[in-house]
Parts: C-alpha cells; sequence; structure tokens
C-alpha cells in the first residue's frame, strides 16, 4: 500500500508519530537528513504524561526500567570561587502519588531512548529512512507533494495525503510552508556535558543557585554518567570556543563533584518560539519544529511527544474514514495554545533565574529556595508542581472535541488515574486499545448501554471506588474518551441521546464492540 503520510525528522517526536501510525496500520514514510541517531543525551526528563502514553502503547515499564528515577534535589549555594554548600534537601519520593501511576521523575538520556523507540518500530517492520533529507514542499486540495533527495542522484518527487514536520528548530518543513516561528533568544551562553564523577552512582538531583551562577548535575545513566549544565559566567576568562577544562574546577567546587571522565561537551544559547501556525493545509509542525523554550522543567521533549500523540490518532482515524478531516482542525488549536502557555511560562520563570541584575540574584538567592522549601513542606504545593511538571495538568477545555461536565472532570480534561499504586493499571488499562471509548464508574444506564452497543463503542464499567471518588469522577457519569486517554464528552443521568448528538456532530464511527466490559 502506498505511503500516506510523510513524516520528516526522526527524533523522539518523530518516532512516536510513526509508532502511532504504525500501531494503527496506516502506510507512512519517515525521513531522516541524519546518518543515524543520536548520539548524546540532548533531553533527559521523561516525564509521566509520557509515561502513561507509553503505558497505551505498551512499554512503560520498559522505559522505566531503562532510566532513572531521581530521589531528591539538593539545593546547593556558593560563589564564583568558593567552593559551594548544601543548604536545603526535598526527596522525590512521593511526589506524585494518587495523581499517575508514575509518580516519580524520571531520566532517560535522549540516544538510548531514540534507539528504544526505533527498536520498537523495527518490531513493527518500519525503518527510518537515513541520510534522505526533505528539499521541500508543494501541496494542493489533492494531496500534499514532497521533493526527496538521498544524495544519489535526483531528487524524487512523491504525493502523499499529509506531511508531518518533526524536523527540528531548523524544520525545513516550516521554512517550505512559509511560516514565521517568532521569538527571541537568552544572551547567556550555556554549557552541557555528560560526565562520570567519581564516587557512587547519586540519582539526586543537584542545584547551585548563587549571585552569579548557575549550576546543576543529574543522572543520565546508572554507569555513573551525569549530565551538567549551567551558565558560562560572562567575566569568566575564556579564550575561543570555551572549552569543559576552562571551566572544570568552578564546576567541580560548586557541585561538590570530582569529573574522571568527560564524554562529550558543548557550549549553546537558549531560544523561545512558537511557530505562527501548526497547519498549514495537508502539513503539520509538531516538536522544535513548533516551538523552542527554555529549559525549565524539561518540557521540551515531552511536548514534542504529545503533540505526535494528538496527531497521530487524529491521522489514523480521517484515514480510515472513521472521522472527517475536520478532526484535523483540532491539532493546531489543542497544542498551539499549550505550546505558547509553555513558552510564556518557561521564559517568565527562567528569564530571572539566570539574570545578572539584582532581580535575577534575589531569585536565585531567596526565590527558588524559598519555592522549594514550599514544595517540599506542603502536599498541596508538591501535588501543584508534580501536575505542571509532568504534563497531567494539560487540558482542552476550548476545543470542539470537549463537552460536558460531571463532578470535577470536564470535557477536554486527562482521564483521571482511578489507581491506587504505583505501576498499577486501574482505569488506564483499557487505553492501551488506542481507540474510543466509554467509562462508567458504577452503575451505567440501559440507554448508554443500548447506544454503545448499536455504535460498536466499546463501554467499559468500572467501580466507583475511592480512587474514582479521590480524582473528581463522579458515580454513573458518561464518559467519553478519546484514543489519547482525553475526555471528549462528559455526560450524567439520561444522557444518551446527548452523546449520541455528539458523536453525530463530530461525524464519528466506531470499530470497536459495543458490549460493556465489567
Amino acid at each position: 500500500m502506498a505511503p500516506q503520510v510523510l513524516i520528516v525528522g526522526a527524533g523522539p517526536t518523530g518516532l512516536v508519530l510513526a509508532l502511532a501510525l504504525a500501531r494503527r496500520g496506516i502506510p507512512f514514510r519517515i525521513i531522516s537528513n541524519a546518518s543515524g541517531p543520536g548520539e548524546h543525551s540532548r533531553a533527559m526528563g521523561v516525564h509521566a504524561r509520557t509515561l502513561e502514553f507509553y503505558q497505551q502503547f505498551g512499554f512503560a515499564d520498559e522505559v522505566v526500567a531503562r532510566g532513572v528515577k531521581m530521589a531528591g534535589i539538593h539545593l546547593r549555594t556558593g560563589g564564583h570561587s568558593g567552593a559551594g554548600r548544601e543548604v536545603m534537601q526535598v526527596s522525590f519520593a512521593d511526589l506524585g502519588e494518587g495523581i499517575s501511576p508514575f509518580p516519580f521523575m524520571l531520566t532517560f538520556a535522549q540516544d538510548d531512548h531514540e534507539r528504544f523507540l526505533l527498536g520498537k518500530l523495527h518490531d513493527l517492520g518500519v525503518e527510518v529512512e537515513w541520510n534522505t533529507e526533505l528539499v521541500g514542499v508543494s501541496q494542493d486540495r489533492q494531496a500534499a507533494t514532497a521533493s526527496i533527495s538521498d544524495g544519489r542522484g535526483a531528487p524524487e518527487s512523491t504525493s502523499f495525503d499529509y506531511v508531518c514536520g518533526c524536523d527540528g528548530a531548523h524544520s525545513r518543513v516550516r521554512e517550505s510552508l512559509g511560516v514565521g516561528f517568532p521569538g527571541g533568544s537568552y544572551e547567556q551562553l550555556f554549557f552541557v556535558a555528560d560526565v562520570e564523577v567519581e564516587g557512587d552512582f547519586d540519582p539526586d538531583l543537584y542545584i547551585n543557585l548563587s549571585e552569579n551562577i548557575l549550576a546543576l548535575m543529574m543522572p543520565v545513566r546508572t554507569s555513573r554518567m551525569h549530565r551538567l549544565i549551567g551558565i558560562v559566567p560572562p567575566d569568566f576568562p575564556v579564550t575561543g570556543d570555551p572549552q569543559f577544562e576552562q571551566i572544570r574546577n568552578q564546576v567541580e567546587a560548586l557541585l561538590d563533584i570530582h569529573v574522571t571522565r568527560l564524554n562529550w561537551f558543548s557550549t549553546y544559547h537558549v531560544h523561545h518560539r512558537v511557530a505562527e501556525h501548526f497547519r498549514v493545509g495537508r502539513a503539520f509542525l509538531l516538536g522544535d519544529a513548533g516551538h523552542i523554550h527554555s529549559p525549565a522543567g524539561g518540557q521540551g521533549m515531552n511536548t514534542g511527544i504529545g503533540d505526535a500523540i494528538n496527531l497521530g490518532w487524529k491521522l489514523a482515524q480521517v484515514l480510515h474514514d472513521r472521522a472527517p478531516e475536520e478532526l484535523l482542525s483540532s491539532y493546531e488549536p489543542e497544542r498551539i495554545a499549550f505550546a505558547r502557555r509553555l513558552v510564556d511560562t518557561t521564559d517568565r520563570a527562567f528569564r530571572p533565574l539566570v539574570a545578572e541584575n539584582v532581580t535575577g540574584k534575589l531569585m536565585r538567592r531567596i526565590g527558588v529556595p524559598l519555592a522549594v522549601a514550599i514544595v517540599s513542606r506542603v502536599g498541596m504545593a508538591r501535588r501543584a508542581a508534580f501536575r505542571t511538571v509532568s504534563q497531567v495538568r494539560i487540558h482542552y477545555d476550548d476545543s470542539p472535541l470537549s463537552v460536558g461536565k460531571a463532578g470535577h472532570v470536564r470535557g477536554g480534561d486527562r482521564l483521571p488515574w482511578a489507581g491506587s499504586g504505583e505501576g498499577e493499571g486501574g482505569n488506564f488499562g483499557p487505553l492501551t486499545s488506542l481507540d474510543w471509548q466509554v467509562h462508567v464508574y458504577g452503575t451505567a444506564a440501559d440507554e448508554i448501554r443500548r447506544f454503545c452497543q448499536e455504535a460498536r463503542l466499546p463501554l467499559h464499567i468500572l467501580e466507583f471506588n475511592a480512587a474514582a471518588a479521590r480524582t473528581g469522577l463522579a458515580r454513573d457519569a458518561t464518559y467519553l474518551v478519546r484514543p489519547d486517554g482525553y475526555v471528549a464528552f462528559v455526560g450524567t443521568g439520561a444522557c444518551a441521546a446527548e452523546l449520541r448528538a455528539f458523536v453525530d456532530q463530530q461525524q464519528l464511527s466506531f470499530a470497536g464492540g459495543g458490549g460493556p466490559s465489567e
């Protein structure tokens, strides 16, 4: 069968989109101008919401086993030339307990992450076309035509139903579409290094915030590999391109470590930009092609994966003729709204954190320690911090696919997790179908049963227990759950007519069995 979708870029965003399509039987090609997967651990944090998506694919536990759970955070302080000292320690042990089956902070080096996802694609019979680049894209109402070159001859011209740009901040897809990428850059020069350090492996996060310094260390791999990130001080005596040896003594003193081996080192500037559009006709932008922002909270890679999950099921529904093309119109408003909020909030948090003025110094010396102290001692603050950083708080209330409210759950919210402990499936178990389904916690009305049977819409009747009540789910309410685990329609009582109207309005059809699962 001819490929219907072209995916440009084979980082985590492109690979997850490829998995989302492959698992749903959509033929596609995935190309990359790189010679193979990345060799450095750029992005590392894999947040709870991403692990929940991976749980739907059936391999979250494998990712957790390969990664490192960060046990806690150590806040340090110290000057330019003096050694750092620890001023506070906070445990991450129960940070998201009761909110997600993955209530922890996980690091998983991006190069290992990419190879893992490539292995999952290989198992499905899909291979990335390396050393293959997109020359340009043109489109009309019938198709998107891509000019593709593998460097061995004249570029080929191939038509697809849709083209997906997952090709990074310098996206050729975005450039071909003429989409603007407004934003700016931070003036500070940052360094990043992957190193081995002396002593036993430490799964904690260390941060040194002093008047003029930002330096942190986090675990990357269990083989004593750690990531160092910080600001190259503007008055530090470096010549040419800074090298690690020029800042080694300062970093080691600030973090109280001794580096025994340098894996790689680089310097870079941080940017904050959001594309003017995430969709132009038959072409879409995902991940860094659509948004880049500060590293605060480790949101970048996880946001790109969220883009891929959001678009993947919608493309599959349309290409399987189970929904009209209008369904794809919900991708941009759902994802661009979050990207804009994310860039704005990370910018407002990051700018004073790295500023060299009085505000920046006060933020590093007083603001951050105070915030960490509050999070460490106030349960509500801990939960709020986890919900925000882990991305379980993302919602699509303003989407045309979001209707109704019951309990504390609105259409557009992530389906709350009604499990009771780490790793337990709870009500997330049925989501592995990667398809539409109805959840009722308690007793389903006869008319809901009949409608689901007629519509071939899977109905899951689950116990209304303490865990369900804790999450804000309402007893006996009807929740129509999207293939990505977000709630679309919510109704109470005898709401079969309203549910039918929603399904008809969206022109949805379902392929699953409609018998209740109790």
